[in-house]
């Protein structure tokens, strides 16, 4: 019930007095999108062989945009929610939980103009279409592995910044930083075969990769590849939930 009061509370604060609402949230990718596309692809030349760089785009946009909005907000859950900790007892791992799940909800909302996209391009719009294929069943696999995966991190986020605020300046550098080691709007073969490897490593690379696999290259992704997202994902809420509970504790002292 709570957790289902604080997400209704977070929409009721985002869109108030939006006269579009919620439509912002169809709105929003397509418009970020559609400049990022004008400035890569026409102003900086930048493109991807054989596949329509508007969804490897919004692919990657929406997908990073949704990891950086939802650790954003869960870092601050618990300092920005003091007042209800400190008067009754709460189990406060609802709070960073509850953030990702409302900022899920959004990026579940801006997938409805992506698959819009990705069926426009069977229509001509773009040099190449998208693939439709049975693998897109294994999306909401992806999808689920990557959403664990960026409750650990507000999980983490929001215990240490409890105990040291200067992570509220510190994260935003590591996210610009994150973005560009991130493939969102370039594709690492452009890089030479040492970095390649390095940015291999990178979590939302794999993630991200996947789902462009499968909408792109009409692929299904490896096993390998399945298995490592899978204990992305698991693994780094478990060492997230594991630091949090440890913590948990101490925030009334600190906050």
């Amino acid at each position: 019930f709570l957790m289902q009061q604080l997400i209704t509370r977070d929409f009721k604060v985002k869109y108030k007095r939006s006269v579009l609402g919620v439509v912002w949230s169809l709105l929003y990718p397509v418009l970020m999108v559609a400049v990022m596309a004008m400035v890569f692809s026409q102003m900086f030349r930048f493109s991807v062989e054989g596949v329509n760089y508007l969804v490897y785009l919004m692919t990657g946009t929406i997908m990073f945009q949704y990891f950086s909005e939802a650790t954003n907000n869960a870092m601050t859950s618990v300092v920005s929610n003091f007042a209800l900790i400190s008067k009754v007892y709460i189990p406060k791992y609802i709070f960073p939980i509850a953030k990702c799940i409302f900022v899920g909800i959004n990026f579940v909302m801006t997938l409805i103009p992506w698959v819009i996209l990705i069926i426009l391009t069977q229509f001509g719009l773009g040099t190449y279409p998208a693939s439709i294929n049975w693998f897109y069943l294994i999306i909401p696999y992806i999808f689920l592995c990557f959403f664990l995966f960026t409750v650990g991190i507000g999980m983490l986020l929001s215990c240490v910044s409890v105990f040291l605020r200067d992570v509220f300046y510190i994260y935003g550098i590591i996210l610009t930083i994150w973005n560009y080691f991130t493939p969102v709007f370039y594709s690492i073969e452009i890089l030479p075969a040492t970095l390649q490897t390095l940015f291999k490593f990178n979590p939302l690379y794999q993630f991200i990769t996947a789902v462009r696999e499968i909408v792109l290259y009409g692929t299904c992704p490896s096993i390998t590849t399945l298995i490592v997202i899978g204990i992305l994902g698991l693994g780094t809420l478990l060492i997230g939930a594991i630091v949090f509970k440890k913590n948990q504790d101490k925030f009334i002292y600190y906050i």
